[in-house]
């Protein structure tokens, strides 16, 4: 097939256009994407900006890119103190237990292309340089037996991302920036005194104490990527205050803009159109829906819909998820029939078809990552080579190049079982197709409906076509 040159466009929240990817160095592009607080279980919000990135990361590495794909892990927090106070551990042991499940949880929903794990307290000598920049050049203050606040009043881009400098609805908010005497309302925490010797702290300049939020990601980006980089990614709620943030501690103590060239924030979930919250009891973990769904289904839910845009979970979703996904399988495993085949017809123009589908396909995700619209034309292509093989004018090449699509598309998003796919029908069941097929012909309704039975509690059901039956997996 041709090569397709790609030119990839991503809707960048910084300059709210869709901008072409043009990295800093080359063909070598520097990602992060802002990791887990680890004091609870992963939920289907996790899953849904790590499949994102997971996704595109596989696509731009498939494009040719060299991407450094790096998250951090906060590891010290206010939220994690608090947990562990509750279950009566330390938040050392409970934010290793949790980070553990996490990646565990990762594992479990097929994200493998993240270069590198980084936890904030592994970075601990890296943040308090960078507060101690900050201090010297004039940004950031201290307030006695409280911590250092940076001075949103000294950074005039404050705001640049959000076009905002007040928070909203939406916001994850710092989780320690509360001090009524900071300069400014939107002033916050880079490096917290500790008030109780039992919370985790680290010896500094400026006390004992721990880091901020905000100021663990720019100190690990800086540490990996240097001052500037390609892409920065995460979900929109932290877009304000915890990007702002970032950008702003990261360009007053480099004095280089911007910090990341490209900002990419995944839409929201929500459950039968609601906020998803354990108050609601609308909380659904990872492992609650793997408990009843294939990651498969998972990974399909979410690439499907657009990246960017709100998405919202329920039942009657999955069922929709389900019959899509299935409709795709069945197609595969028909396509996976011919291939097989001893004998073959003439190619009889199905090539064409998978060409063109196939550069459609690459040029709608080349534009913003639009999955919608790319799964759109392999759901023509569907149709269309249905009614080749309907018609028996599939040849075993064009089912070949059909079948290679397909993975090679499932190489980047990772929702097809191919193995299930193409795992041989046993003969016993073989057998009894072919029984029913006899009954059928013979007209022996009752006992063809019997063997029909037979058939499904080996995990089979057969579907009648002009060209005879089709065994397929249920």
């Amino acid at each position: 097939m041709p090569k397709i040159n790609h030119k990839i466009k991503i809707f960048n929240t910084l300059t709210q256009e869709k901008d072409l990817i043009k990295p800093i160095k080359g063909k070598k592009i520097n990602l992060f994407v802002c990791g887990p607080t680890v004091y609870d279980y992963s939920h289907l919000g996790h899953a849904r900006n790590y499949v994102i990135f997971d996704a595109f990361v596989k696509y731009l590495r498939f494009c040719g890119f060299k991407v450094t794909y790096l998250q951090n892990i906060t590891d010290v927090d206010d939220k994690i103190i608090a947990r562990a106070r509750e279950k009566g551990v330390s938040s050392k042991d409970l934010a290793v237990a949790f980070e553990k499940e996490y990646l565990a949880d990762m594992k479990s929903i097929g994200i493998t292309s993240v270069s590198k794990y980084a936890r904030a307290t592994a970075h601990v000598k890296e943040i308090i340089n960078q507060v101690e920049r900050l201090i010297k050049k004039g940004f950031a203050y201290e307030l006695k037996d409280d911590g250092i606040y940076f001075d949103i009043g000294r950074f005039p881009d404050y705001g640049k991302l959000s076009g905002r400098t007040a928070i909203e609805a939406e916001d994850a908010v710092s989780r320690i920036d509360y001090s009524r005497n900071k300069k400014n309302r939107g002033d916050f925490c880079l490096w917290k005194i500790s008030s109780n010797e039992n919370e985790p702290s680290w010896d500094s300049p400026f006390g004992k104490g721990r880091p901020g939020w905000h100021v663990e990601d720019t100190a690990i980006t800086e540490k990996f990527f240097g001052p500037q980089y390609d892409i920065h990614g995460a979900g929109r709620d932290l877009i304000f205050p915890h990007h702002e943030a970032e950008i702003s501690q990261m360009e007053a103590v480099s004095g280089k803009s911007p910090m990341a060239k490209y900002w990419m924030h995944v839409g929201f979930l929500t459950i039968n159109g609601q906020k998803m919250s354990k108050s609601l009891k609308n909380f659904i973990t990872l492992k609650d829906f793997l408990r009843r769904y294939s990651e498969k289904y998972l990974r399909y839910f979410i690439i499907r819909n657009l990246w960017r845009s709100p998405v919202d979970y329920s039942e009657s979703t999955m069922i929709e998820v389900k019959s899509s996904l299935s409709r795709i399988e069945e197609f595969l495993r028909r396509v996976n029939e011919i291939k097989k085949r001893a004998k073959t017809v003439k190619s009889t123009g199905a090539l064409k078809l998978v060409q063109k589908a196939k550069a459609d396909f690459y040029s709608e995700l080349d534009d913003d990552f639009n999955t919608p619209k790319a799964f759109a034309v392999l759901f023509d292509l569907i149709k269309d080579i249905n009614k080749f093989i309907d018609e028996n004018n599939l040849s075993k090449k064009e089912a070949a190049e059909v079948f290679k699509l397909f993975q090679e598309i499932d190489k980047i998003f990772s929702m097809i079982d191919f193995k299930i796919i193409q795992k041989s029908i046993p003969a016993s069941v073989k057998k009894l197709v072919q029984l029913r097929e006899k009954y059928r012909k013979e007209q022996s309704w009752k006992k063809s409906d019997e063997v029909r039975l037979q058939i499904e509690k080996h995990g089979y059901v057969v579907d009648d076509t002009k060209d005879g039956p089709v065994i397929r997996v249920m």
